[in-house]
């Protein structure tokens, strides 16, 4: 069988993150779980601790970005087949895990993403982040190809050769889109399985209505760099 490793990465998530450990313990009691706690200023380690949970504490708040990567170096480090991201905050669908490792290992894509607009779902998102998802899948789209409409879900599961891109390079913050760039440049494929979200079960988004302009720069502007050296890479460049 497959080494399967769920990270979720969690900043000041006391409110949620027993309840998602508890659904992971019925939903996927055959995988892993380490829980990125990233500097929490509450009590979001203990309790995750006392859940049965191994946690990795970063003495710094280093934003999503640096919480999931050191998730992935950790899958990376020790030999993990699969590693799946799931959020703390209770949106993810714990129980359609194994759906995402099960298409993962079919083998035909490094990357399988749980969309929420790839089917008809009752997950109706705010208006900003309508827009930032119209905005950031044609420019994903137009770089990368694919057809991705769910470019900032960060809820998916990566195989190994995706895993040995992401453990050594993965963006900052606002990651996700980002990362299918990266994804792309080395070669690998990203394909998408239809997820029913649900709404934040406690806590605050890092991600609200005025960040919303900061957000969409930040990231196509990331995309454009990424994409820039691609094309002006001499051989032997990395």
């Amino acid at each position: 069988m497959p080494r399967v490793l769920i990270i979720i990465p969690a900043y000041n998530e006391q409110e949620t993150i027993a309840a998602v450990l508890a659904s992971l313990r019925e939903h996927a009691p055959d995988y892993d779980v380490v829980v990125i706690d990233d500097g929490s200023r509450d009590n979001t380690q203990s309790i995750a601790r006392g859940a049965g949970a191994e946690v990795i504490r970063l003495p710094v708040n280093l934003g999503i970005g640096g919480a999931v990567q050191t998730g992935f170096k950790y899958a990376w480090r020790d030999g993990y087949d699969v590693a799946v991201q799931c959020d703390a905050d209770g949106q993810h669908p714990v129980a359609q895990i194994p759906e995402l490792v099960e298409r993962l290992l079919r083998g035909d894509a490094d990357l399988v993403i749980g969309s929420r607009y790839v089917a008809n779902t009752t997950y109706i998102p705010s208006f900003f982040r309508r827009l930032g998802k119209s905005i950031l899948s044609r420019v994903v789209d137009f770089f990368i190809g694919g057809g991705i409409t769910d470019t900032t879900s960060g809820f998916r599961a990566v195989n190994r050769r995706a895993l040995s891109v992401l453990a050594r390079h993965y963006p900052e913050d606002y990651p996700e889109a980002e990362a299918l760039v990266i994804l792309h440049r080395s070669g690998l494929k990203a394909i998408e399985i239809p997820v029913q979200m649900f709404s934040r079960q406690g806590g605050e988004s890092s991600i609200g209505a005025p960040h919303a302009v900061y957000y969409m720069a930040k990231v196509v502007l990331a995309i454009l760099i990424d994409m820039f050296r691609k094309f002006t890479r001499t051989p032997g460049d990395e």
